[in-house]
């Protein structure tokens, strides 16, 4: 049987468990980048946990991007120093750490929130190069790899989605070629570091001409033969859908099952669980091997220590959804745990 504190491999990496952690929002940083020890306690309570894989909150590919302000910047002259201070801490506890990177708008001079039509081949050699270059200062971070942004609605995401990529050249058009920006960024990040690469991709996102699950399949298997080392799936706006008071099965579980169907690299199923016996129970009567978790450790980022203990722990996250209102790191609700008030 499985269990989510099995010793597993994960590719060619080894993991505590099979959770992995998935970050969004960064509050706790300094105005100008820099990383507070509020941030290197939060990611040393995570790491001894007993995670498995530890994925940063978002890194904003740009300064003046949407989300910027409520993520990280690798747009400062320590940030090599500070990733490496946090890499090493983190790997204290054998655990491996993914930065996270997407964004949401491309702008360019007076051109605001451009539209996929209106990316020129010039704007689409930035973006490949601008992405490349963050990964490259990701390896000299110390980070184990790096989560590409594909899914929710990410500049990427609606850039390999027909729903709103309609051009006509080979960067448009049929699945390939919406893919394309992507596949040949994989290419020379796999070609000039040592990053794994792992995207997260929406399984499908029910808009009209949008996103089908047999599309999402198509682009997971050349994702995988492009060299992509893990997938992660999600949904567009997936913390606005798990919630308690939805209860609604988790559409991401058949979903995820079809994808790991048709690739070869391990597949994460992005988040809708919240207690241990919930999670083995799905471990145990599916193909899923790992589960991603992001509120829980916003509320409190030890809670493994006590699910370890206990052996059928379950999270005092309300799924309120405060902190990804807020916008913020941290819980806005006092401790539900009697233990710990």
């Amino acid at each position: 049987m499985k269990d989510l504190f099995d010793y597993c491999d994960f590719g060619d990496l080894k993991l505590n468990s099979r959770i992995v952690r998935t970050g969004l929002w960064e509050s706790q940083r300094e105005k100008s980048g820099n990383m507070t020890p509020d941030i290197y306690n939060r990611y040393e309570n995570i790491a001894a946990s007993g995670v498995g894989l530890i994925i940063t909150e978002l890194y904003s590919l740009y300064p003046r991007d949407t989300f910027s302000k409520y993520s990280n910047t690798i747009h400062y002259t320590q940030f090599v120093r500070e990733a490496r201070d946090l890499t090493d801490l983190v790997h204290v506890y054998d655990v491996p750490i993914f930065a996270q990177l997407g964004f949401v708008q491309y702008n360019k001079k007076t051109q605001q929130n451009m539209k996929i039509e209106d990316v020129t081949i010039d704007d689409i050699r930035k973006i490949q190069t601008d992405m490349i270059i963050a990964a490259q200062k990701f390896d000299f971070g110390g980070f184990d790899g790096i989560q590409l942004g594909l899914g929710n609605y990410y500049f990427l995401s609606r850039f390999i989605n027909p729903n709103f990529n309609t051009r006509d050249d080979k960067y448009g058009g049929n699945t390939f070629n919406r893919l394309r920006i992507v596949l040949e960024m994989i290419k020379v990040i796999k070609d000039n570091t040592k990053l794994h690469i792992n995207c997260r991709l929406n399984a499908f996102d029910g808009t009209t001409n949008g996103m089908t699950l047999t599309e999402t399949i198509e682009i997971a298997k050349l994702l995988e033969k492009y060299g992509a080392d893990f997938l992660q799936i999600t949904l567009p706006r997936s913390p606005q859908f798990f919630t308690r008071e939805n209860k609604e099965e988790n559409p991401l579980i058949e979903a995820t099952e079809q994808i790991i169907d048709n690739v070869n690299i391990p597949v994460i199923l992005g988040g809708g669980a919240n207690s241990q016996n919930q999670i083995n129970e799905m471990l145990n009567s599916t193909n899923i091997d790992f589960i991603s978790m992001q509120r829980p450790f916003v509320k409190d980022p030890s809670f493994l220590v006590d699910w370890q203990i206990k052996g059928n722990g379950e999270s005092f996250c309300k799924t309120c959804n405060n902190c990804y209102w807020k916008k913020t790191a941290t819980c806005h609700l006092r401790s539900c745990n009697p233990e710990r008030i």
